[in-house]
């Protein structure tokens, strides 16, 4: 779930620290230049800050530009701390392979032995049950999180692990055969962090302070909740930021596992070494060196048993970006974006941490940069083929399968859809909400999109025979177009019915022909209270967005009315009789609307209660 708010203005003092460790350079890092293009890209994409790191064999060097704090024109150095949302993942995914590598786990031991006071709900439990490796891989078929998980400043950073998820007894539901797709769930990784906790019996963030960070040097990092505000205040912690400027303190989370980490770039070039070493320390295996090669490769999924190799693996995924191929982890959390991506291969890495959270900035602008400072080789292209064998028949409308977020199901379905084409030479992929993808064959049932330089899809047909398209990180499966049309229909009828109640109660308003007594009246006014949440939740931080407030429940309590008024509304309709057009037009729009609103209630988004 990503933070939005609005678009910032750089104050103007700039400075800049750049510090290198080893003196043989192996890579043409300009640090000057580097400086110099970065810091043009946060001018122009409007961010406050950033910091830095570029390793290559012989050299690492590290930089900053920007400030830390836009209110005090604070300036931003290599040294400064950040945060860097779920990158953490990635650590919290070694700590657990390290585990691994003392015997003190399997990557297939069950979740329900290792966590017996934890209620899984999984269909597929007999036959697949959920493993270590599924939580590792996203691939448990968990929901990634409720609002109340993410946006809420009711958390408290000494709050047991479980507390995350004792609000619903189905919360923990597998929507998808363990092991099968991929969908990212940072409920999955909270549920690790209680893993390492039922292991180590200590709070994970001490555990893996003094057993992982330590023994790799990173002592300017931790697990534990570090603010710039309050008694966890780290001087050294560069303010976060949203748009415009505004400011933003670290506040405690829910799902502390899946993206609570204090660092420097320093350390980050300390843990991207050991990423892309044997996995020993002083001589002494650490981390076994083939779960480290498997970082980043997924494995056992439908698609990556289909030949697919763009997914994600033990905390790491295999990227097609500009031209290269890494492995990386992608990070958003309040006030900041980051990136960490290691080419085993060359032995280079970079991370980047934004102390700005922008809904509009091009953060992919700073990966390109650090990418051509690095020098790595590009990848080659993969060759085009002939298409496969009855091609036509994968034409359609597809959904995602699991989507992401269960809350939203109902919003992916109707809105989130893809529609797929074959257009003589390439395979069309349209998503509602996104850019078309055009898929070019390369063999087999894989095709690369236009963007990518490898392989970047497959078709494949699931164990019930169901058609499906995945990316590696999504899976989409063919639907009737007698499923989801309906729900457009639906979905349709029911705006438009919102808005013909409005206009025309608001006519009627003007010309002082609404009465209680119409018919319309109720329906009308229920239409119109859906507004009056708004300016309440414009009040209040986006960061209580999950938590019980005036403003949400006045939005559940207006939503819960609203089938109930145009029920009545009907009532007093067909009561009264209609002798004119204008009374069916009125009656059409109150059944379109109470139509709909029983299809929301049916998912589960009537009442919208956004705590829950």
């Amino acid at each position: 779930m990503k933070a939005s708010c609005w678009s910032v203005v750089l104050v103007a003092c700039v400075a800049t620290v750049s510090s290198r460790v080893l003196a043989q350079v192996d890579a043409p890092i300009d640090p000057s230049g580097l400086h110099a293009a970065m810091e043009r890209a946060l001018r122009e994409e409007k961010l406050v800050g950033a910091v830095w790191a570029v390793l290559t064999p012989g050299e690492t060097v590290t930089g900053a530009a920007g400030l830390r704090d836009a209110r005090r024109s604070e300036p931003l150095t290599s040294a400064s701390k950040v945060q860097i949302g779920s990158v953490a993942k990635t650590l919290i995914a070694t700590g657990v392979l390290r585990l691994v590598t003392e015997g003190r786990l399997s990557l297939d031991t069950t979740v329900a032995s290792l966590l017996p006071g934890v209620t899984l709900h999984n269909p597929w439990g007999e036959s697949h049950p959920l493993l270590l490796r599924h939580l590792l891989d996203h691939t448990s078929g968990l929901d990634d999180a409720r609002l109340w998980q993410v946006f809420s400043l009711a958390a408290q950073p000494d709050a047991p692990l479980n507390a995350s998820f004792g609000r619903d007894p189905s919360l923990l539901r597998v929507r998808s055969r363990p092991g099968a797709r991929l969908s990212y769930s940072n409920m999955g990784y909270t549920l690790l962090g209680m893993v390492i906790e039922a292991v180590a019996g200590e709070r994970y963030e001490a555990y893996l302070d003094a057993h992982l960070l330590r023994p790799l040097g990173m002592h300017a990092s931790s697990f534990q909740f570090i603010s710039q505000t309050g008694p966890q205040a780290d001087a050294q912690l560069a303010m976060g930021h949203f748009e415009n400027g505004v400011t933003q303190a670290v506040v405690a989370s829910w799902l502390r596992p899946s993206g609570q980490f204090t660092t420097t770039a320093a350390d980050m070039t300390r843990f991207a070494r050991f990423l892309m070493s044997n996995g020993e320390i002083d001589r002494a295996a650490f981390v076994d060196q083939q779960l480290l090669r498997a970082m980043g490769r997924p494995s056992k999924t439908e698609a990556a048993l289909a030949g697919l190799e763009a997914g994600y693996g033990l905390g790491l995924t295999r990227r097609d970006r500009h031209g290269v191929i890494g492995r990386c982890h992608v990070g958003t959390t309040v006030g900041y974006r980051a990136n960490l991506c290691v080419f085993p291969e060359e032995q280079k890495a970079f991370f980047v941490s934004v102390n700005t959270d922008s809904e509009t900035a091009d953060y992919e602008r700073f990966d390109a940069l650090l990418i051509r400072a690095l020098g790595v080789k590009p990848a080659d292209p993969v060759t085009p083929t002939d298409p496969p064998e009855r091609i036509a028949e994968w034409e359609g409308i597809y959904a995602l399968s699991p989507n992401r977020t269960e809350s939203f199901a109902y919003l992916d379905l109707a809105l989130n859809f893809a529609i797929v084409r074959w257009e003589g030479a390439r395979l069309h992929m349209k998503r509602f909400q996104a850019a078309a993808t055009s898929l070019t064959p390369t063999g087999g049932m894989l095709f690369r999109s236009q963007d990518k330089i490898t392989t970047s899809h497959v078709l494949l047909t699931s164990s019930d025979g169901r058609r499906l398209i995945s990316d590696g990180l999504r899976t989409f499966e063919q639907v009737s177009r007698w499923r989801i049309v309906p729900l457009w229909a639906n979905l349709a009828a029911g705006v438009s019915g919102l808005v013909y109640l409005v206009l025309a109660g608001v006519a009627r308003v003007v010309r002082r022909r609404l009465k209680p007594s119409d018919p319309v009246f109720v329906p009308f006014v229920s239409a119109v209270a859906l507004v009056l949440p708004l300016p309440f939740f414009l009040g209040q931080s986006f960061l209580r967005l999950g938590d019980l407030t005036l403003a949400s429940a006045l939005l559940a309590l207006v939503t819960g009315v609203l089938p109930l008024a145009m029920a009545l509304g009907l009532w007093r309709r067909v009561k009264r009789g209609m002798a004119g057009a204008g009374d069916v037009l009125d009656a059409a729009a109150v059944v379109a609307v109470l139509q709909w609103a029983v299809v929301l209630a049916y998912w589960g988004l009537l009442p919208l209660r956004l705590w829950v």
